[in-house]
């Protein structure tokens, strides 16, 4: 691609960008929904205006923006956050990746399909799209209770989620591979956790002294850039990496005014391109294609995490008014997805195209359907919490 195609390519996808923001203004759409749908609309299931070569922008793009939501999510798991929301936190997550993989697996083999195949679409249903929730969080400019407890959830649960899909994997391989699985879980997990304290301890110390209380843009940038590539170079979870730094400053850093300031400034035309880019990599004919299989999973999967939710909920001994909300909050699911059904494919090759097809075909759903209802469980649950302090 030439520069001048480069440019063209790049101002045409931020003024879209600008374009979905102000819908989902007029519409009450989620902007993640908007900016998916117009990805769709100029990109290859569409019109097919968005050259090869800037949807190859996109794997690196997804890198740099999901590690510095996972920065930011990280940042939520403050000692005061745990303190007064970290049972909640750890019932619902717990209860909704256990409760997904039960009802999901259980109604697959029920409708017929093999046990292992079953478990395996009952873990990838597990996860959820972290930088969806947080940009409709963020969209919805309500900071509460619920808010802080959803985002607490969206920053662990697929680490559970991860855990549940090597176990599958490793059962649905009927126990070969064993070792090799556990030894890759414990190098993606812990080594993500190792990374993100290497990084997160002398950020914590060493941030915002430039610039008292606040750290430089720079410094934001670079920390996250810094991040994302040693965690692809190691080979572990960006995403927990990025999650566990952004702990780490927040707890340990006391004298950051607004220790991710600098991130929220720069994220948002990283989240942009994200999410332009999403979608128009997506082939929306997958959709065409899941077949009565895939309606059921989808069906099962929202089953699933309402009712697993609520449960969490009333075990985590969250307020009655807000329990049915963290299900259809939850509805999410993007790339963790996509990538757990890639190694399962690649292991399970007998099944991949079934399993990347019904994967694929679904998050295109859940992704553009999932972030309005999300968005209407936020503001009811808030509606009813303010109601109850009346």
């Amino acid at each position: 691609m030439t520069h001048d195609h480069l440019l063209i390519t790049l101002g045409g996808l931020f003024l879209a960008g600008l374009l979905a923001d102000q819908a989902g203004r007029l519409t009450r759409l989620p902007r993640v929904t908007m900016l998916l749908l117009i990805g769709i609309t100029v990109g290859q299931s569409g019109f097919g205006l968005v050259p090869d070569a800037a949807i190859a922008w996109f794997d690196l793009i997804s890198v740099v923006a999901l590690t510095m939501v996972a920065f930011l999510l990280g940042g939520e798991l403050t000692r005061e956050t745990l303190r007064r929301h970290g049972r909640a936190i750890l019932t619902i997550s717990i209860s909704v990746v256990v409760g997904t993989l039960i009802i999901v697996a259980a109604g697959l083999t029920l409708a017929g399909l093999d046990l292992r195949l079953a478990l395996i679409l009952g873990a990838i249903a597990t996860a959820t799209a972290p930088a969806a929730i947080a940009d409709v969080i963020r969209q919805s400019g309500i900071r509460n209770g619920f808010t802080e407890t959803l985002s607490g959830i969206v920053a662990i649960d697929d680490v559970w989620g991860l855990i549940v899909f090597s176990v599958a994997l490793a059962l649905a391989s009927q126990g070969e591979g064993w070792a090799g699985l556990a030894a890759g879980t414990a190098h993606d997990l812990g080594g993500a956790a190792l990374l993100g304290t290497a990084i997160g301890m002398p950020a914590a110390v060493l941030t915002g002294r430039l610039s008292p209380g606040e750290p430089l843009q720079a410094e934001a940038l670079g920390i996250v850039c810094l991040t994302a590539g040693l965690a692809l170079w190691l080979e572990v979870s960006f995403l927990l990496a990025g999650i566990t730094a952004g702990a780490i400053v927040a707890n340990l850093a006391r004298h950051h005014d607004h220790a991710f300031h600098e991130i929220e400034h720069i994220e948002w035309p990283f989240m942009l391109l994200f999410f332009l880019l999403a979608g128009a990599s997506l082939e929306i004919g997958m959709l065409r294609d899941i077949g009565w299989i895939g309606a059921l999973y989808v069906g099962l999967r929202t089953i699933a995490r309402i009712f697993s939710a609520a449960i969490g909920a009333r075990i985590g001994s969250v307020p009655a008014s807000q329990r049915n909300a963290y299900g259809p909050a939850l509805l999410p699911q993007a790339g963790v997805a996509v990538g757990m059904a890639l190694v399962a494919a690649e292991a399970l090759p007998y099944w991949g195209s079934m399993i990347m097809g019904l994967t694929i075909g679904a998050t295109i759903l859940f992704e553009i359907v999932g972030p309005a209802v999300a968005l209407r469980a936020i503001q009811e649950a808030s509606s009813a919490e303010g109601s109850a302090r009346l």
